[in-house]
C-alpha cells in the first residue's frame, strides 16, 4: 500500500476564509476530503499534518525520515520563500518530496517567486488549486 504524508504550513488552516479569490472557498478539511475522494480506488493512504510553526514542520519532516512513507507532499505556505530549516529537513529524506502551491506563485508578488524549499524537492506543482494534492499523490503511485 502506498503511504503518503501531506504537510501543510502556515495559514493553510485558514483556507476558505483567506483570500478566496486566490485560494478558493474550500477549507483544508474540505480539500482533505476532496483529495481522498479523488484517490478512492487507489492504494493511497493519506496522513495529513498542518502547523503554523516552522519548528513543528521541521520536526514532522525529521520524524518522517524514520517512517514508511512512499512520498511526502508539502505545501510550506509562506515558509517556502524563507525557510532554510525546512529546506534542510527535506534534504534529510530519502524518498520523493513534491512541493505544491494552490496558487500560481509565478503570477504573484516577486517575493513569492523565490522558493527556497522547492530546491530540495524532486518536483513542484503550482497553480493547480485544490487538485494539486491528489495530482501530486497520483504522480507517485
Amino acid at each position: 500500500m502506498a503511504n503518503f504524508l501531506i504537510i501543510n504550513g502556515p495559514n493553510l488552516n485558514m483556507l476558505g476564509k483567506r483570500e478566496p479569490e486566490i485560494y478558493g472557498s474550500l477549507s483544508l478539511p474540505d480539500i482533505e476530503k476532496y483529495t481522498a475522494e479523488r484517490l478512492k480506488g487507489t492504494s493511497a493512504k493519506l496522513e495529513w499534518f498542518q502547523s503554523n510553526l516552522e519548528g513543528a514542520l521541521v520536526e514532522r519532516l525529521q520524524n518522517a525520515a524514520s517512517q514508511s512513507f512512499t512520498a511526502i507532499i508539502i505545501n510550506p505556505g509562506g515558509y517556502a520563500h524563507t525557510s532554510v530549516a525546512i529546506h534542510d529537513a527535506i534534504k534529510i529524506l530519502q524518498i520523493p518530496v513534491i512541493e505544491v502551491h494552490m496558487s500560481q506563485v509565478y503570477r504573484r508578488e516577486g517575493f513569492r517567486q523565490t522558493l527556497l524549499t522547492a530546491k530540495a524537492c524532486m518536483a513542484i506543482m503550482s497553480g493547480l488549486g485544490k487538485d494539486a494534492y491528489w495530482l501530486a499523490v497520483q504522480s507517485q503511485l
